[in-house]
């Protein structure tokens, strides 16, 4: 169900399961989970993940599970919660192009990439009033960070979903596109990422989980990004980049 293919320092993650609208059992969470660690041994320099057919995500697959015997807290916590850790902690940009239902676990996953651009005609929220569940996956933390408490319990309480461009208003994910323009325009952004300057970026990435994960102020920040910017002053890219502006070219990085 999880394909995954690299060409030119960018790997392509690709949820194949359309008929089921990508949901996502342990098996095919298993995948994906060697999928990011193949990109990542491979060491590409930018990711994309997207789902196949009309739908990102729609979540876990329950079509056989029985509640009786269901032992969801184990899933979430063993199963789903270390590859989101996976996807989080990736040395690399990560970017998703989601259309359609992006729900559950599949929410998750757009939680754990670094941009996210959404299709006009998306789908996000917690369907799950009518299932006796709970959101899950980080959603109930992205939501009321962006949306604030009310808000996010209307979501919750209704079950009604919210469309991409309503997302992207509200401070949810990054930029909204036409469905047919979405998989094009992520591909190409993942594609100039994977040509910058990587360390950077993972700099910037760590400083951003920083803020989000641990609160870290004004200042405390400041200071890491000092620390950050002198660790990448020996670096090739930096030295490249300012060569590059001095000289009035286009850089020419090598993530290094």
């Amino acid at each position: 169900m999880i394909e995954l293919s690299i060409e030119d320092d960018v790997a392509e993650v690709v949820l194949n399961a359309p008929k089921k609208l990508n949901s996502l059992d342990p098996a095919a969470l298993s995948e994906l989970d060697r999928a990011y660690q193949e990109a990542e041994a491979a060491g590409v320099r930018a990711l994309l993940l997207r789902g196949e057919g009309r739908g990102f995500c729609a979540g876990r697959d329950i079509s056989d599970v029985d509640p009786a015997d269901d032992d969801a807290h184990a899933f979430l916590a063993e199963t789903v919660t270390p590859v989101l850790k996976r996807m989080a902690q990736f040395p690399a940009p990560t970017f998703a192009a989601v259309q359609g239902a992006c729900l559950g676990v599949g929410l998750g996953l757009a939680i754990a990439t670094d941009v996210v651009y959404i299709a006009e005609d998306a789908k996000v929220g917690s369907p799950f009033a009518s299932l006796g569940a709970t959101l899950d996956s980080g959603g109930h933390a992205l939501f009321v960070e962006r949306l604030g408490a009310h808000r996010t319990l209307d979501l919750i309480y209704t079950a009604e979903l919210i469309s991409g461009a309503d997302a992207v208003a509200s401070g949810l994910f990054s930029r909204v596109l036409p469905a047919e323009e979405l998989q094009e325009f992520t591909r190409q952004k993942t594609q100039t990422a994977a040509k910058g300057a990587t360390r950077a970026f993972r700099e910037s990435k760590k400083l951003v989980a920083q803020i989000r994960d641990q609160r870290v102020g004004l200042w405390e920040s400041v200071t890491d990004e000092n620390r950050a910017q002198g660790l990448l002053c020996d670096t090739e890219d930096y030295a490249e980049g300012f060569a590059a502006f001095q000289a009035k070219r286009t850089p020419t990085f090598r993530g290094a």
